[in-house]
């Protein structure tokens, strides 16, 4: 039986939850550490971090620091627990040197890409706005950079080309509990590698802003759907009518040639918007205007009267 380890885990949106269950079934987790609750809904409730509900559900203690760097009965909390190794996926937060030297073997991170590409918060939905046919998670040894730590471990995945960000944050999950659970088992036996990261070719991920669902209709059209692939989740991809901004909730590459200037209306057809993109066209299926329920994409563009060559911003 594999030596169990003396674990903290810190982590917070749902895609950590899987991460930290495999981890709580085979070893010894002692501390969850979460961001601090939130107002979320329209009534704006406190709402625990899924992690946080997790570890009430198992019995784990839970701790939520705001101040990381200062908050000294914090750090001597990690130390009483006399870790043998912290796991984080998904925390959100920076962690400073003084806590990362606590743990025995230092801390190991679920990162969701082929470090050293995509590095920062957002390396799921990017990786897809940028068209990767292929990423992973890799076990990185967290240390004071963004992501810039040794690769401890990876597993790799191909990236479907219809695959949208929220498919994959779920596909990617339940790879990333995997993947820890192979690097402590190794790290267990001594056998845990590390190599160092080649940061000449390191790309970024930053968190992504209101401004990136944009549409680009200036780009090609396999990158105006990548795009939407990537920010279905949030922002949402969005075009300009009339003033206003009108979400994407459905959309496919278009089959058809496009000429004339980006963001001409080619086909209204039943369920099909076909607009031009830079090189060649993408098919919108279903639309959801401001303040109004989604629809199918021809029935907002007839309620809008727009036509064939009519142009969206």
């Amino acid at each position: 039986m594999t030596r169990r380890l003396r674990v903290a885990f810190f982590g917070s949106p749902a895609f950590a939850v899987p991460v930290f269950e495999r981890v709580l079934r085979e070893h010894d987790v002692r501390l969850a550490v979460t961001q601090p609750d939130a107002p979320a809904g329209r009534g704006l409730r406190m709402r625990r971090p899924p992690v946080a509900r997790a570890a009430d559900e198992a019995g784990v203690p839970v701790t939520q620091p705001t101040r990381l760097r200062r908050d000294q009965a914090f750090h001597q909390q990690l130390r009483e627990a006399e870790l043998d190794v912290a796991i984080t996926t998904a925390y959100g937060r920076i962690l400073p040197e003084a806590v990362l030297a606590l743990p025995r073997h230092g801390f190991l991170n679920a990162h969701a890409s082929l470090l050293p590409h995509l590095r920062g918060a957002a390396p799921i939905q990017w990786a897809l706005i940028r068209g990767h046919a292929r990423t992973g998670i890799t076990v990185m040894q967290t240390e004071a950079g963004m992501d810039t730590g040794p690769i401890r471990h990876v597993l790799a995945t191909d990236v479907g080309q219809d695959e949208t960000a929220p498919e994959l944050f779920e596909r990617l999950a339940p790879l990333a509990a995997e993947a820890i659970s192979q690097a402590l088992a190794m790290l267990v036996d001594g056998a845990l590698p590390s190599r160092p990261q080649d940061h000449t070719q390191a790309t970024k991920a930053p968190l992504l802003i209101k401004e990136d669902g944009h549409v680009r209709w200036g780009d090609p059209a396999r990158a105006v759907y990548d795009r939407w692939r990537g920010v279905l989740a949030w922002p949402g991809s969005t075009f300009g009518h009339d003033g206003r901004r009108v979400r994407i909730d459905g959309m496919r590459p278009g089959t058809e040639p496009a000429s004339g200037p980006p963001g001409r209306i080619v086909r209204v057809a039943p369920g099909a918007l076909a607009v031009a993109c830079g090189d060649g066209a993408v098919v919108l299926t279903r639309l959801t205007p401001p303040g109004r329920p989604p629809m199918a994409a021809d029935d907002w563009a007839h309620g809008a009267r727009l036509k064939e060559n009519d142009r969206v911003a």
